[in-house]
Formats: structure tokens, sequence, C-alpha cells
């Protein structure tokens, strides 16, 4: 009876409804009223859920954690709180996921762009067969690089400084080359590095002090260093607890494994050599250039070398030199070479830095130290009186992606007076983070002013707390991500928000940017490098322990295959490794797809100000695995 008077009531609303046009109103508000509920319904079941991804394959490893963190207001989740994902993947044409098998084991330690194999079809002259020769498209391995069996997450900075596990980098070579210099030594299942260096036996930190004795390290002044031919990195590693941010480099098999040594105890390295091509860094880049017996003929071929170290040396910059031919009175019998040839080695040096308007700081001991001139006002009156090198013309100075070194000297920035810095001069260290760097104060950044730089700053510190909302451990200072590579730096805003964490960010802007910036991120005191993603990075698999990739993949559409890009960060990113993606959700949705092929953990979460933003954020993570037990080592 009920259920007849129900449908009774039911026919007259409808007439009364049908007549009155009401319908469609009523339709949308039912149609509101049932999504409102539903919103509040899955928001209730998520905000105290907690998202882990972890595997506990060794107890001596950390356990690698992606969290969320319960917030009032938004609640962010690992798991997003709306169903736009699933929607969109319904909405798209079905994309199978290609399954990309591991590489044979003989590939663990793969640097396409430095193999052996292909370097040497090329000319030994000027170490030219040492630079990058990257592999055609048809031999790139389609393939993920194995970790080495047993191999372990690394030791926590700054423990790491001082020790690696064997079985990450299985090298011996160096323990019995350099034994008696106190570069490294074996013991038991791990490394142990002294500090120690070919000149700087009684370790790294007292050399260091030598130093500080005659530059200035207290004031913020000198922040960014390079270390040429920096054997495994011990230079910069205990430069490092003085606020100075290094990168060092060295070529591949100069001595085993040196690069991938300092990487290991989480300093910022590259594979690099000075060859043909100018380095892969900007004009003015550096407070400081360093080499300790790193075996380069500064005085040959015109100067060439010490003309690009230079270009990259800000104006008021110093060299540090000790080694062969410094002090060579005293080690000449050492050494194995002969008084005349040495001290003919040191009047090339001084010959070509004074030609480059250096002065001769100090020479104390095993170091000496020259300082490049803050502008170009008297150099410019002495090329009446010394005419070479003349000084370049016509050139951009800081593109630096295959351009070939010159021997001209490159022109800095025109002053007004004598005791004007060219190209303005910087705040020291840490006030020079977020000062407005010279070339935007100047304008010669394209497009970009002051009030961008800033509110840049800004944004980078609100993305930030975003992504720690879904990652607790980014920015954690128990050390858990120590080498960052941000592959699209932009400004440098990203690094510059995880400035007070325990870890360092090689911020990267490709030569196919439509701004260059990397010349304003060495001005706020960070470091980075120039390249291109269509080519593989010059430094060892298993390098990074967290990517952020942002608006990467947009950039390089139609410019190379989205796999290949997938793969090259795949090696490069340690086992438990983290990928932050920001890009358009399309995009995202592809990469989400193909990473499957990786066996990556992922999820999509929206962009931190609005979920209606196209712009969407990719979290991902490599998980652990290596080559089997069976498979036989690299060395």
């Amino acid at each position: 009876m009920a259920g007849h008077n129900n449908n009774t009531i039911l026919k007259r609303f409808l007439a009364i409804c049908k007549n009155t046009n009401l319908v469609p109103m009523l339709l949308i508000s039912l149609l509101c009223s049932v999504s409102y509920f539903f919103g509040v319904y899955q928001h209730s079941d998520g905000a105290n859920s907690t998202a882990i991804i972890s595997q506990d394959h060794d107890q001596n490893c950390l356990l690698p954690t992606i969290s969320n963190i319960t917030t009032p207001q938004p609640v962010l989740n690992f798991k997003p709180n709306h169903t736009a994902e699933e929607e969109l993947i319904s909405a798209q044409p079905y994309v199978s996921s290609t399954y990309f098998p591991p590489c044979d084991i003989k590939y663990s330690e793969y640097t396409p762009c430095e193999d052996l194999q292909r370097s040497l079809k090329f000319t030994r002259d000027k170490l030219i067969y040492r630079e990058r020769h990257c592999p055609e498209k048809d031999e790139l391995l389609k393939c993920r690089i194995p970790a080495p069996y047993g191999y372990k997450n690394p030791f926590k900075w700054p423990v790491s400084r001082d020790f690696a596990w064997f079985s990450n980098a299985p090298h011996k070579h160096l323990t019995v080359e350099k034994a008696g210099q106190n570069w490294i030594r074996f013991e038991g299942d791990k490394f142990r590095f002294p500090g120690g260096g070919t000149m700087f036996p009684n370790g790294a930190d007292k050399y260091i002090d030598d130093i500080a004795k005659l530059i200035n390290f207290k004031d913020g002044s000198i922040r960014t260093a390079i270390d040429t031919g920096c054997g495994v990195a011990s230079w910069g590693a205990y430069l490092l607890s003085r606020n100075i941010l290094p990168i060092s480099f060295a070529p591949k098999d100069s001595h085993e494994a040196q690069v991938q040594f300092a990487l290991e105890r989480g300093v910022p390295a590259l594979i690099g050599v000075l060859a043909s091509n100018r380095l892969p860094y900007p004009s003015r880049a550096f407070n400081m250039a360093h080499c300790s017996r790193c075996l380069i003929p500064w005085g040959l071929f015109d100067g060439q070398y010490l003309i690009e170290v230079d270009r990259i040396l800000r104006p008021g910059g110093y060299w540090v030199l000790s080694g062969p031919p410094i002090n060579w009175k005293q080690h000449y019998r050492g050494w194995n070479r002969t008084e005349d040839d040495l001290h003919s080695e040191q009047s090339q040096i001084e010959a070509v830095a004074k030609s480059l308007c250096w002065k001769k700081f100090a020479e104390k001991g095993d170091i000496a130290i020259w300082q490049k001139p803050t502008n170009h006002i008297h150099c410019k009156i002495n090329r009446k009186v010394l005419r070479r090198p003349s000084f370049c013309q016509a050139q951009n100075p800081d593109q630096a992606w295959y351009t070939k070194m010159e021997t001209c000297l490159t022109p800095l920035p025109e002053v007004a007076g004598l005791r004007e810095v060219s190209g303005g001069k910087l705040a020291n260290w840490p006030e020079r983070l977020t000062a407005t760097p010279p070339r935007i104060r100047s304008g010669s950044i394209e497009g970009i002013t002051e009030k961008m730089f800033q509110e840049d700053t800004k944004l980078w510190k609100k993305r930030l707390a975003h992504y720690q909302n879904v990652n607790s451990e980014l920015g954690n200072k128990d050390g858990r991500y120590r080498n960052l590579l941000d592959m699209n730096a932009k400004l440098g805003g990203f690094a510059a928000s995880l400035v007070d964490y325990p870890l360092w960010v090689m911020n990267v802007v490709p030569p196919e940017a439509k701004v260059d910036t990397l010349g304003v991120i060495y001005e706020r005191g960070l470091i980075g490098t120039y390249q291109s993603w269509c080519e593989a990075m010059s430094t060892y698999p298993r390098t990074y322990d967290l990517i952020h990739a942002d608006s990467v993949f947009s950039l390089y559409q139609d410019r190379c295959e989205m796999e290949d890009i997938l793969l090259e960060m795949d090696r490069i990113l340690r086992p438990e490794g983290t990928v932050i993606f920001r890009d358009d959700v399309d995009i995202l949705l592809k990469i989400k797809t193909m990473t499957e092929g990786f066996e990556w953990s992922s999820q999509i979460i929206d962009h931190e100000d609005s979920p209606h933003f196209r712009e969407k954020i990719l979290f991902a993570m490599k998980k652990y695995w290596t080559a089997p037990s069976d498979a036989k080592s690299v060395s």
C-alpha cells in the first residue's frame, strides 16, 4: 500500500514538473548533490591513509619511503584525491607498455658517450679520443643497465665522504697504484678514503688549510670551484665543509673509476677532459679553479687550456696550482725530470698567465696562486704590448655545448671605472643565493626581470613543500637523498629551495632551452652543466638518488624519442631512486605507461595550486634490482 502511495505521489510530482519546466533544474540539482556527497565520501576515506613503497633488501641499506603527511588543508595523498587520472587513462587510446629487459652485466658501468671501443676510432692528439663521442641512434641500447650483484645504497653523508661499498664500484686498481699517496684503501667489504692526494699526503683538509692561509675562505666570497683532473675528488669532498661548492672532473679510465668513486662518496663530479671542446660551463662561472698534479699541459698549444680556464673563471677569481712544475727545485728528483725541463714548463705557465692579465697572487711551498683581473681596462691597454692572445670577436662566451676552444681571450663585459667588477659584483654567500643575479639585474637575460626572479624563488619554496607532503624523505636531514639532478633547471629554483639540506643538485640547462640561464645559476652560488637530453650524460650509471624533470618531455617533443630519455634516466638513477616529473598530463600518462616497462612504481598527483591545471606531477621510484649472483663481475 505504501509503495502504491509513493508511486502516486511521484506521478503527481513529475506531472507538475512537466507543466512548469522544472525537470532540467531538478536534474542539475540532483547531480550536484550526488557529486558533493561522493566527494565528501572520497576525502573522508583517504584522509588518514599512508602510501608506502619499500623493499627491505639489505639490513645495511636505508628503507626508501614515499608517504604523505596529513595536513588540515589540502590533504595531499600519494594516491590522488580525485579520479582525474583514471578518467584520463580511460579517455586515452590504449598504449601497451613495452618491457625493457636488463642489459648484460658487461654494461654495468656503461657510459654511452665515453665508450672505450668507440673512442679508439678518434685521434689521440690533444686527448680528443677521450672527449664525448656518442652512439648513433641505431646503436642505442634498449635495455636497463644492471647494478652489480650485492649493490647497496651508499653510506649517508658525511660518512660517505670517507667510505664506499666495494660491491658498488668493484675496482681495486687504485688501492695498489696510489697505495703510498692515501687516495683509497680496501678494507673488508668497503673502500676507505683517507683524504690524501699526490700533492697532499697529509690529507686534503690540511692542504685546504694551507690554501686558506693565502685566500679568504671565510667571508663567503669563494663559493663555486672547479677541480680539473680530480682523482677521487678528495679536494672537493673536504671543500664542501667550508660552504664551497665544487665540481670535480677527470677523464674516464685515466685512473680506473676515479669519477665513479667521487660520486659514490657524494661529491659533485662529471666525466670530462680538457681537449678540443670548451668545458660545458658558461663564462664567469667559478670563483676558483684548482689543479693538483692534474697532468694538463698548461703551457702548450698557445696556452689554450689556461685560456679556457680564464673563460669560466669569474672576474677576480683564483687559479690554484700544485705539483709540477711548482717548487720544482725541491721535487725534481722525485718527479724524475730535469731541472731545465721543469724550469721551462714553469716559465711557459708564467708567460701564459701574464698574457691573460693574471697577476701572481702567491706562491708558498708547493702551492702557487694566480688571480684574474676584475675587469679588462688595463688588459686592453696592454694589448698594444702583449698582442697575443688577441681578444675574441663576435663570440658567445657562454656557448659551451660542442663548442671548440679558441686561442683568443674572452673579453669581460665593459665597465666605466677601474674599481668596477665586470658583469656586476656578487653578494657573498649565503646572501648570493637570493640576491638578484647581475645577469638579470643588467637585463642581459632576455625576458627575465628582477620581479620574475623573486617570484620564482617563492614559487619553488611552495613547490618543495608540495613535494614534501607527498614524499617526506625529500629534503630529510638524515641524508636519504644526497646526489640530485635537475634536468631542466631554468633559474635554479628547485636547487635553491633545498639549500639547507645535506645534498647537492647538478642543475642542467639544455642547449635546446629558449633562454640560457646557466650563468644565472652560477651567480646564485649553485653549480650545473649544459646537457642535451637527446644524448647520454657524461656520468656513470647509478649516479643520482633523485632526478627532477620539469617540462623536459615537452621540451624534447619531436626532437628525440621519449623511451631513450627515460632509459638514460634509468641508467643514471640509483636502485630505489626517485624521479619527479612535472609536465602536461597527457605527457605524464605516456611516461607512466612507459615506465611500467621499466618496473618503476609511479603515481600522478595534482598541481600544487589546483586539480584544474593541466600540468600535473608524477612521482616514480625505481625498484631495487641487481645482476644475478652468477653474473660475471666487471673487474
